[in-house]
């Protein structure tokens, strides 16, 4: 019975640990030919994300640009619909976690949320916004997956704001 138990133990903390085996660090690109982009972010030049990841958290770093809109005009989005850099660290623990970030309007709390899996990590990430015109809620849903030789992200999002929701498909290369 106690050999049982501590091949028990042994078998769930190799699986805990073999749950972190993914490591996404580094510099990644966009291909956007090999990516599935919605109307809104078909205007989108360039994107690179870099990865640093520990033990106990990951951060994403966004860097994008994006084309001048045809009519000349610009959207309001603090960056969003125009590119922009952006970044947030998450927790590896599946506790959620609480940040603010910089918008047009003055600072946006945002809740974060990570859960790791063997081959795939989904990031979650929900602001709402008090604007004059009420309250907006805005959620991200990303699940990135490594290909199995380690030199391609895929960023699948699912995207929700007050514009409605849309979908994307990031495939990214390593530097």
């Amino acid at each position: 019975m106690k050999k049982n138990f501590v091949f028990l133990v042994l078998t769930i903390l190799a699986f805990s640990i073999s749950a972190f085996a993914q490591d996404y660090s580094g510099t990644w690109v966009l291909d956007k030919e090999a990516s599935k982009l919605d109307d809104r972010s078909k205007n989108i030049e360039s994107m690179t994300v870099t990865i640093t990841q520990s033990e106990k958290e990951i951060t994403l770093t966004t860097d994008t640009k994006r084309a001048a809109s045809p009519d000349g005009g610009g959207r309001m989005g603090g960056g969003r619909g125009m590119g922009g850099t952006d970044s947030a660290t998450y927790t590896l623990d599946g506790k959620e976690t609480k940040a603010e970030r910089e918008g047009p309007m003055g600072k946006i709390p945002v809740t974060l949320k990570a859960k790791v899996s063997k081959d795939k990590l989904k990031l979650s990430r929900n602001s709402e916004i008090n604007t004059p015109m009420g309250a907006m809620t805005m959620t991200i849903a990303d699940t990135l997956t490594l290909s199995a030789d380690g030199k391609t992200l895929t960023l699948e999002r699912e995207q929700t704001t007050p514009r409605g929701s849309s979908s994307n498909k990031f495939v990214l290369k390593k530097q």
